[in-house]
């Protein structure tokens, strides 16, 4: 069963439930919602990230546009998607500040445990990685990624494609 719940509270503190479903094979771990994302209320919501980008590409598939589109692509493509931290006082959008904020971890573990299609967790930026390397004990291969932010200029799309595909 499907579990989408997309709506953040008016402190913007609360960060997405996973948006994953039976099929889901690929989790692919964020850090928080940026301020776009939270303003639109799914991941990767600022237009400058490349992330919706690199899954079109990865999947020869048209860049996904509304919600939905998006949701469609992850589906298709049993991609799963959440971020490590599930509550952060985070002003703003640098992940340089989100581990100096009072913040609560996502309990991956669980999430882990109830989709057993999961195969491997792709964590987008080295935050993602860090936390959930040094917080949980999972018995998944885990891949540190390049950030799809914009911030990160050192991007490497074929990583991406390589580890989304194979």
């Amino acid at each position: 069963m499907e579990k989408i719940d997309t709506i953040v509270n008016e402190q913007n503190k609360i960060g997405f439930d996973a948006f994953i479903n039976e099929d889901s094979q690929i989790l692919i771990l964020g850090s928080f919602p940026s301020v776009k994302s939270r303003e639109n209320h799914f991941y990767y919501g600022n237009p400058q990230n490349r992330f919706w980008k690199v899954l079109a590409n990865a999947f020869n598939e048209d860049l996904p546009k509304t919600i939905e589109e998006k949701q469609n692509l992850c589906r298709k493509h049993k991609i799963a998607l959440w971020d490590v931290f599930i509550e952060s006082d985070l002003k703003g959008s640098s992940d340089c500040n989100l581990s100096k904020s009072n913040y609560q971890l996502s309990d991956i573990p669980s999430l882990i445990k109830q989709y057993k299609n999961i195969k491997k967790i792709l964590c987008n930026g080295a935050l993602a990685y860090d936390t959930l390397t040094k917080n949980f004990d999972i018995n998944l291969p885990i891949f540190k990624m390049l950030s799809t932010s914009p911030a990160c200029v050192k991007f490497d799309i074929k990583v991406w494609i390589e580890n989304l595909q194979n």
